[in-house]
């Protein structure tokens, strides 16, 4: 796999950034892909390691050595072709995947991993380049019509393998455009939305049609979920239009924290203030006025969406900007002695590095009001600092502290789908509040309810889009083969 003794020869090369003073002044993209001769050194570095750790790392099993070879050898166009087997999508993770592949490279035994995610990037974006990514239309049309809800990394999955099948495909966004949380939550300066756009051409080409703002069900979701429906659609009429309905939304529900001056202005879900920052960007009129602008930011969770909010009110030019997590700093460790698992390490993203205080083992015990005209108004919080031990937190006595706010931003994950989505369809849901489906043997990704299936978050919860992308494709085969009685879709 790539040159023999490259992984000896060869140091990884990283991405470089654009320094983080300009990149703060707009909201573009600021991550150049490798250069050809770049990404051929860093296929080089991957090893001929007989058990190739990468692939199962990877959610859609990449097939890394393959395409680390093609790139080293410079034959781009059998690279693409070697990836778009496995990925519908890779401008998509070679962005915003966090790279479970590079934790589980042999190489990171004891050096520094290959750096697959960056030659994935370099490899999309030479093939969009040459126009080597081209529409493939079924040859012939099942006659079967399929209905996808959500249109994020997993629905348009879903949707795109589906019509390649030769079914009709028919996808629906509550929201004003295409892309779910790839549209609206993660920031431009992460993925440009005209990535999506050049994809949503693609699909249309293959027959996918697209039905913006209907919201599929028969109660609206409530706050924090981001909604530009206007209109509606029960899912009794979904489901005597189509032969089957895909459920592939997002887990949207955000989680909540009910403490005393919670309902104050100036606090909110975290994507109450992220979509609104992309609908700017997309040049839309009339984005309600939630803005970091010269506010005291106190961010609550320290994961992806709370990183994404650190980034956006950057550059807004937030006065200050604190992040707040509540379980211990993690140990910032090198190496990763105990894969499979996911590493526990400090990681710091681009977004920290442009301007956070973090701070970990913290508890927001109260929102603070102003007084006179600012009664109403967020401007303080009162936390406390924890001790963990043996994974339970206490509170440390004397800790408590007072922190300016003028803006709260909750970012906490998110414990389920929406349920009225599921309720509306009647569809068996699992512990954790997401719709219930097997993902392996006879009848996999399908629910309780005859006809209709569940893949991405809506299946598993709040995840990564390479396990959307990974499920959307397996739903769609278990749909076609549903439909047809066999499937010539890749698994």
């Amino acid at each position: 796999m790539g040159k023999i003794t490259g992984f000896l020869e060869f140091e990884r090369v990283e991405e470089t950034y654009e320094p983080k003073e300009q990149r703060k002044q707009h909201f573009r993209e600021f991550i150049p892909p490798l250069s050809s001769e770049q990404a051929k050194v860093q296929g080089a570095r991957c090893m001929d390691c007989g058990v190739p750790f990468c692939m199962n790392g990877c959610p859609v099993n990449n097939i890394i050595p393959d395409w680390n070879d093609l790139v080293y050898r410079q034959d781009w166009k059998a690279a693409i072709e070697t990836l778009h087997s496995t990925n519908n999508f890779p401008e998509f993770t070679g962005r915003i995947c966090p790279a479970p592949c590079e934790e589980a490279c042999v190489l990171r035994i004891n050096e520094d991993p290959v750096g697959i995610k960056s030659i994935e990037h370099a490899i999309i974006d030479k093939a969009w380049e040459q126009g080597w990514v081209k529409p493939q239309p079924a040859a012939r049309k099942s006659g079967k019509k399929v209905a996808v809800v959500g249109s994020g990394p997993g629905g348009l999955a879903c949707a795109q393998q589906l019509a390649r099948a030769g079914h009709e495909v028919v996808v629906f966004e509550k929201n004003d455009r295409i892309g779910g949380l790839l549209r609206y939550g993660i920031p431009d300066f992460k993925l440009e939305k005209w990535q999506i756009d050049r994809r949503m051409e693609q699909m249309a080409a293959e027959g996918v049609s697209f039905r913006t703002g209907v919201y599929v069900g028969n109660q609206r979701p409530g706050k924090g979920v981001p909604n530009w429906a206007t209109g509606t659609i029960a899912p009794k009429k979904l489901l005597a239009e189509f032969h089957a309905v895909v459920l592939a939304g997002g887990a949207e529900q955000p989680r909540d924290l009910p403490i005393p001056g919670r309902d104050l202005d100036g606090v909110h879900f975290a994507m109450d203030f992220l979509p609104l920052q992309n609908k700017r960007v997309a040049g839309d009129a009339g984005v309600p006025d939630l803005l970091a602008t010269g506010k005291h930011v106190v961010i609550i969770g320290g994961g992806d969406t709370g990183s994404d909010c650190v980034g956006t009110s950057n550059r807004h030019g937030a006065l200050t900007i604190t992040q707040f997590e509540l379980l211990p700093m993690p140990p910032d460790v090198e190496r990763n002695p105990v894969w499979p698992y996911w590493p526990t390490r400090l990681r710091t993203s681009s977004s920290h590095e442009e301007g956070a205080s973090r701070d970990w083992s913290i508890a927001t015990k109260a929102f603070i009001a102003g007084e006179g005209d600012a009664a109403g108004k967020v401007r303080a919080l009162q936390a406390v600092r924890l001790a963990w031990k043996d994974g339970k937190m206490s509170e440390i006595a004397g800790s408590e502290f007072t922190l300016p706010a003028d803006l709260v931003l909750l970012a906490m994950g998110f414990v389920s789908p929406v349920p009225s989505v599921l309720e509306a369809f009647g569809v068996e849901k699992d512990a954790r509040g997401n719709a219930k489906a097997s993902t392996d043997g006879h009848g996999c990704y399908a629910t309780s309810v005859a006809n209709v299936f569940a893949a991405g978050d809506m299946r598993r919860g709040q995840s990564l889009v390479v396990w959307a992308i990974r499920e959307g494709r397996q739903c769609a085969r278990a749909v076609d083969e549903f439909l047809m009685g066999h499937s010539e879709l890749p698994r």
